[in-house]
């Protein structure tokens, strides 16, 4: 399993830290964060591209997946008005046209809060609409855009293994699939597994991290209370052949190089990899 390192913590470093880090540390692949100031994907499309490129070249780690950052302000398809909904589809758009201009295999995206007073049928029927529009610019784009769920902290629409599997299966195209970050269904109960049981062929990634079940804080492997090593061993087990990232986002933003270094040393001590 190709294991790759996430770049949200790095967004105070120099951008050609990550990919340094990512060779030196032993990660297989970059999923890039497309946040400012290093990805963010309308900087992408004027030109910074081009430098993405060569960092990614020079230092041989290839930009397997793309996320751009979204599902807060001033982006998210899931809450406000008509407008509000249409100017983050097209900001998706331009995130889904940049991660196959980097190369990218999936862009990988989520479903924010929708807001407190939003029915089940309001949800759904917005979700569905948005989902539509973006598989089919990817599509035509022939790129692959993944959703992930969400933890309950962070949005009320897409949660759960179900949720993904009722999204997945409504929109039904080879360009569309689902990927599991092991924190949501740990936070809330729900059995890891069942993401792979229930989701099949389409489960195309993950996010490898360490949770304390409690709160929706990604920890770096053995800092929380995932027994990461029999999960690993069963997700192996299953046929799993995607890859996983190890997603360190802001907690450990103070020091990204050590904690990238502390993570995959733990990992592969986990995995005897």
């Amino acid at each position: 399993m190709e294991i790759g390192m996430f770049t949200s913590g790095y967004q105070r470093s120099d951008i050609e830290d990550i990919f340094r880090d990512a060779k030196k540390f032993g990660y297989d692949y970059i999923e890039l964060w497309g946040g400012r100031p290093h990805a963010f994907p309308y900087d992408i499309k004027r030109g910074q591209i081009d430098n993405l490129l060569n960092l990614r070249d020079k230092y041989e780690i290839p930009i397997k997946v793309y996320t751009p950052e979204h599902n807060a302000y001033p982006y998210n398809y899931m809450i406000g008005d008509e407008y509000q909904r249409k100017e983050s589809i097209e900001y998706l758009k331009t995130a889904i046209e940049m991660g196959k201009a980097l190369g990218a295999e999936y862009t990988v995206i989520s479903a924010g809060h929708a807001g407190y007073e939003a029915t089940r049928r309001e949800i759904w029927e917005r979700l569905y609409k948005s989902i539509r529009e973006l598989v089919d610019y990817a599509q035509e784009k022939e790129h692959i855009l993944l959703i992930e769920a969400l933890t309950p902290f962070e949005s009320n629409v897409c949660t759960t293994a179900n949720d993904l599997c009722d999204i997945v299966e409504s929109i039904d195209s080879p360009y569309f699939g689902a990927m599991c970050d092991i924190v949501p269904p740990y936070v809330q109960n729900e059995s890891i597994m069942s993401y792979f049981k229930k989701l099949g062929k389409s489960l195309k990634h993950l996010h490898i991290i360490d949770s304390d079940g409690k709160s929706d804080t990604h920890f770096i492997p053995g800092d929380g209370n995932i027994p990461l090593k029999e999960l690993i061993a069963e997700i192996y087990d299953s046929g799993y052949d995607g890859a996983a990232t190890i997603e360190l986002v802001t907690a450990y933003i103070n020091e990204p190089s050590l904690y990238a270094k502390l993570a995959i040393e733990r990992f592969n001590k986990i995995t005897e990899r």
